[in-house]
């Protein structure tokens, strides 16, 4: 175990461990330590405590003094000269055209050095920047090109959540991020949902990754073939967080999209297994799928089960409507049942006669031509010929039977 304390500068960024040197360092005060830079400015955040030698990088530079009224008004003022040169720094980026962003400028608590962050798309060429700055400032100037997440830990801001960064408060490092993150938590993969400030994948999608992938492996994947107690199915959607599946079942028709729990699913394949099985469906090697049992109404004990009763109906050997032939369908629906009715004689071809015979024969009248009352057949041919037929033969004849 290993004791020290822990400071951060300019109240924002990673936390870096310190040796206190003996002194007894309390959080929130303000303290002078020696960096690689030369000395430095800090706060304390956390005071002295042990911690385990594997969470220590050697070498361990030690804390030179708790900060004196003139170090701390020494701060303030190298705060305002980085305000100016803020401004200064803008303004000759404008008078040179470079396409670079300056995001922060930071003094060393010596002031012997100026160091000026920017972000840019690609290269840049500032040397004659760096003339003129050096000129203006009599000091030495340094440009240091950074990425988006450092602007935003720069800074700083509020994210989607309300709160502030994390990559401000406590994240001392970042960690990479995917979009399988995204996929496997089952977040939409809007760009704008996922995506934090600084326009990359939000660092929290990290936190609970690992819990994700362990429920992972409990759960069939979207789209996997397996058997459920109701029969064969395909898994729709996947609830991770609650461990249950929604699945559409191949054998019903009635119901076919159902939930389970995960543990009563079992996985059979993809859709490769479920194509095989639809096939197989087709040629008929599979059971037909079982109809949903019907509920009967339940009888009380006391009443009595009437047996069903056996009714005798006769069934005269008619032929199905159908099977008739089309006149006689047409005659019984117009003028009602005719088949005891003789068929016509129409149909037979006779001979033709002549010319001379046709206008012979005399128009009779119904009654002398049947005799005495006899009624004659009504023909049931072609209604068209039998209106033929009434025409007279010869129309100077055609007078009633008292006029004759």
């Amino acid at each position: 175990m290993t004791e020290v304390v822990s400071v951060r500068f300019k109240n924002k960024g990673k936390v870096y461990f310190f040796d206190p040197n003996g002194l007894t360092v309390s959080p929130g005060d303000k303290i002078i330590v020696e960096t690689a830079k030369g000395m430095e400015y800090a706060e304390c955040v956390a005071g002295n405590h042990q911690v385990d030698d594997s969470t220590v990088r050697p070498p361990l530079r030690p804390v030179l003094r708790l900060a004196t009224p003139e170090d701390i008004n020494r701060a303030q003022e190298n705060h305002k000269r980085e305000q100016e040169a803020f401004e200064v720094c803008r303004q000759k980026i404008e008078k040179h055209q470079l396409d670079m962003k300056l995001v922060d400028v930071e003094y060393n608590f010596e002031g012997n050095k100026i160091l000026f962050f920017f972000t840019s798309d690609g290269r840049v060429d500032f040397r004659d920047l760096v003339r003129d700055l050096a000129s203006i400032f009599k000091t030495r100037i340094e440009l240091r090109q950074i990425g988006v997440r450092d602007e935003a830990r720069m800074l700083g801001g509020l994210g989607i959540c309300g709160k502030p960064f994390c990559c401000a408060q406590f994240l001392d490092d970042f960690q990479p991020v995917s979009i399988k993150m995204a996929k496997t938590q089952g977040l939409s993969l809007n760009p704008t949902k996922i995506s934090g400030t600084c326009g990359r994948l939000m660092c929290c999608l990290k936190y609970e990754q690992d819990a994700y992938e362990e429920l992972v492996k409990n759960v069939p994947k979207v789209d996997s073939f397996v058997e459920t107690p109701a029969g064969k199915a395909t898994v729709l959607d996947v609830n991770i967080l609650r461990s249950t599946v929604r699945v559409r079942l191949e054998d019903q028709l009635d119901s076919p999209i159902r939930t389970f729990d995960a543990s009563e699913v079992e996985v059979l394949g993809g859709k490769a297994k479920r194509a095989e099985y639809l096939a197989m469906k087709a040629q008929g090697k599979v059971d037909p799928p079982k109809s949903a049992p019907r509920f009967k109404k339940a009888v009380p004990a006391s009443q009595p089960v009437e047996e069903p009763r056996e009714i005798s109906v006769s069934v005269q050997d008619e032929p199905h409507p159908q099977e008739q032939p089309r006149r006689q369908r047409r005659s019984g629906q117009k003028g009602g049942n005719r088949q005891d009715q003789p068929r016509s004689q129409g149909r037979r071809r006779q001979e033709p006669k002549s010319k001379g015979e046709q206008r012979r024969e005399p128009h009779q009248p119904q009654g002398e031509a049947q005799g005495q009352g006899e009624s004659k057949p009504r023909p049931s041919g072609n209604p068209r010929r039998r209106h033929r037929s009434r025409k007279p033969s010869n129309p100077g004849t055609s007078q009633p039977p008292s006029a004759q």
